[in-house]
C-alpha cells in the first residue's frame, strides 16, 4: 500500500504545474476515487497495459507498482520496446519509455549531450551533492577529465586489486568459515554489502572500516547512507511540492534525510580533515581522497567552469564513489550467486577454470598457499578467465544493479526507430526490461547463459556488449567498471572454490521497487565447506 500512495502522488505531480484550479479539483477527486478502486484493482486479474480515457495507464500502474521492474518487461513486450505518452490527467509533460538498445545507444552514446539528467534530478538527489553522477554536463565533463586518469592509473588499479584480495583473505573467508562451522543461516546480500563497503571505503579513504566481521557491527555512516537513499527514492515517487513541504517542516522521510545528511557530513568532513593533516605532515597515501587533494595544484576546467577542491567538493565526490561502489557491486554479487544456485552446470565450469589456475601455479613451483586450507586468488590470476567473466556479464545483463535510468531531452530529436522526441520529454530507460526481450537477446533471453558472451573461438564476444548498458556506454562509460569487476572476481573465485552456497528452501527472491535492484527480503543461505578440488 505504501508504494501505491507514493506512485499515485508521483503521477499527479507530473501535471500539477500546468493545471487550473478546476482541473486540480478534478485531479483530487480522481485521486480519492482511485483510492477506493485500489482494492478492486488488486482483486482483478493483472492487466499489463490498458489505456483508459482521461486516466490513461493509471489503473495498470496501480496494479503493478509492487512489481514495477517485472511489469516494465511485460509492458515492453506488449508495446514493442518504446512508447510515448502524456503525463496523466491533463498533464503537459511527455514521457517516453524504452528498452530498445538502438534507441538507448543513441541517447547515452551517439547524442548523449542531448539527453541530460536535468535540474529536477539534481535536486532530488541532494544528499549526494555535486558528485560526478549528479551534476550538469559541463561540470560532469570537468569532473570526468579529472577522475579518468586517476581511475585508469596503474597505482589505482594495483590499490584496488590489493585491497580486494586483502579483505577477501583477511575478512570474508574467515567469516564464511566461521558461519559454515556453526551452521548459521545468513543473509548473503548483507554480507556482500559489508564486503563492498569495506573494500570501497579503503580504496577511497585508505582506512579500515571493519564492517565485515564476526560481530556484524552496525555502521553509522552506512546506515545514514541507506536512510538517505530511502528518502531520495521517496522523493522520486512523491509530488515535489509535498516532499519540499516535508523538508521545510523536517517531517517523515525528509526528517530521516536531514538526520542522515548530518551524520554523513560529520563522518566525511572528519575524514577529510584527518587526511589533510596527514598529507601536511608528509605521510604518503595511495588512496583516492589523497589523490584528489593533491590535484588542487592543477585545477581542471571546462568550457564554462573550473573545479574547486574545497572540502564540500571532496565530500560530494567521496560520497558518490562510496555509494556507487557499495550498492552496485554488492547487489550484483547477490544476484550472481542467486543465478549460480539455479545453474549447477555454470558453477562446475567456473570451478574448472579456477582449478586450472591453481594447478598451473603449483606446476610452476608456486607453493605459497599449498598448506592453506582456504585458497584465494589474486587479480592477475583471474583477469583472463573467459567463462568467469562471461558469467558475471550474464548476471549483470539479467539483474542490472541500476534497473532503470532517466533523462530529459534538451532539444527535439528523432530516435533510430523513428520515434519523435520533443524538447523537455522525460525519458525512462529500463535495462531490466531490455534483458527480457526476445527480439533483443533471443528466445532464451530469460535463461542464465554465459555462453552467449563467448564466440566460436572461445574468446569473449564483443557483439553482446553493444546491448549491455550496465556501465553505460561511450564517453559516459562508467569509470569504476574495472574496479567493480576486480572486486566481484576476487569474491566469486575465492568464495566458490572454498564454499558451497545453499539457498534456504521456501524463500522467494523478489526485487524491491527501488532505484537499486536490492532484494525485497534478502537472500538467506547456508554456507558449507567445499571438499578439496585439487
Amino acid at each position: 500500500m505504501e508504494h501505491f500512495f507514493s506512485l499515485l502522488g508521483s503521477l499527479i505531480s507530473t501535471s500539477l504545474i500546468s493545471l487550473r484550479w478546476n482541473e486540480l479539483c478534478f485531479v483530487l477527486l480522481l485521486s480519492f476515487f482511485s483510492l477506493g478502486c485500489y482494492s478492486i484493482f488488486k482483486k482483478q486479474k493483472i492487466q499489463v497495459f490498458i489505456r483508459w480515457p482521461i486516466v490513461d495507464v493509471l489503473p495498470s500502474l496501480l496494479q503493478n507498482v509492487h512489481r514495477v521492474h517485472d511489469w516494465s518487461a511485460e509492458l515492453s513486450a506488449v508495446v514493442g520496446g518504446t512508447i510515448v505518452g502524456r503525463g496523466p490527467i491533463f498533464g503537459s509533460l511527455e514521457v517516453l519509455f524504452t528498452c530498445d538498445p538502438k534507441n538507448v545507444e543513441h541517447m547515452v552514446k551517439t547524442k548523449f549531450n542531448n539527453y541530460q539528467k536535468g535540474p529536477e534530478f539534481l535536486e532530488t538527489f541532494s544528499l549526494i551533492g555535486k558528485g560526478i553522477f549528479n551534476v550538469g554536463f559541463d561540470e560532469w565533463l570537468a569532473q570526468r577529465k579529472m577522475a579518468h586518469p586517476k581511475f585508469t592509473s596503474n597505482t589505482f588499479r594495483n590499490t584496488v586489486a590489493s585491497v580486494s584480495h586483502a579483505i577477501v583473505q583477511d575478512a570474508l573467508l574467515p567469516l564464511l568459515s566461521h558461519i559454515a562451522k556453526h551452521e548459521w543461516v545468513v543473509d548473503l546480500e548483507d554480507v556482500f554489502l559489508r564486503y563492498t563497503y569495506d573494500s570501497t571505503f579503503r580504496v577511497i579513504f585508505g582506512g579500515n572500516s571493519s564492517n565485515l566481521s564476526l560481530e556484524f557491527p552496525e555502521n553509522e555512516l552506512g546506515k545514514a547512507i541507506d536512510d538517505g537513499t530511502e528518502a531520495m527514492f521517496f522523493r522520486n515517487v512523491t509530488p515535489s511540492q509535498w516532499w519540499k513541504l516535508l523538508r521545510w517542516l523536517k517531517l517523515g522521510k525528509e526528517k530521516k534525510l536531514y538526520e542522515a545528511a548530518k551524520i554523513v557530513d560529520k563522518h566525511l568532513y572528519q575524514i577529510i580533515s584527518s587526511k589533510r593533516n596527514e598529507l601536511s605532515k608528509g605521510v604518503e597515501a595511495n588512496d583516492l581522497l589523497a589523490a584528489y587533494m593533491t590535484s588542487n595544484k592543477n585545477p581542471i576546467t571546462s568550457k564554462s567552469l573550473s573545479l574547486t577542491f574545497d572540502d564540500k567538493f571532496l565530500r560530494d565526490t567521496a560520497l558518490t564513489f562510496l555509494f556507487a561502489g557499495r550498492d552496485s557491486t554488492g547487489t550484483a554479487l547477490t544476484w550472481f550467486f542467486w543465478s549460480i544456485s539455479k545453474s549447477p552446470h555454470v558453477e562446475e565450469k567456473i570451478l574448472q577454470e579456477l582449478k586450472e589456475v591453481l594447478t598451473s601455479k603449483h606446476t610452476n613451483g608456486d607453493t605459497e598457499d599449498q598448506k592453506s586450507s582456504l585458497k584465494d586468488f589474486k587479480s592477475e590470476e583471474l583477469k583472463d578467465l573467459v567463462y568467469l567473466h562471461a558469467a558475471l556479464c550474464e548476471a549483470l545483463r539479467l539483474y542490472p544493479p541500476l534497473p532503470m535510468n532517466q533523462r530529459i531531452a534538451v532539444n527535439d530529436d528523432v530516435l533510430p526507430n523513428g520515434t519523435v522526441v520533443k524538447q523537455g520529454t522525460k525519458i525512462l530507460i529500463s535495462y531490466y526490461a531490455m534483458a527480457r526481450m526476445e527480439w533483443v537477446w533471443g528466445e532464451d533471453c530469460h535463461e542464465f547463459k554465459p555462453e552467449r558472451w563467448i564466440d566460436e573461438n572461445g574468446k569473449l564476444s564483443p557483439e553482446p556488449l553493444t546491448k549491455l548498458f550496465t556501465f553505460n556506454a561511450g564517453i559516459r562509460n562508467c569509470i569504476g567498471k574495472e574496479m567493480a569487476f576486480t572486486q566481484m572476481k576476487a569474491v566469486v573465485a575465492s568464495m566458490m572454490f572454498n564454499f558451497k552456497v545453499e539457498l534456504v528452501e521456501g524463500q522467494v527472491m523478489k526485487s524491491k521497487p527501488s532505484l537499486v535492484l536490492h532484494t525485497k527480503n534478502g537472500m538467506k543461505v547456508r554456507i558449507k565447506k567445499r571438499a578439496s578440488l585439487l
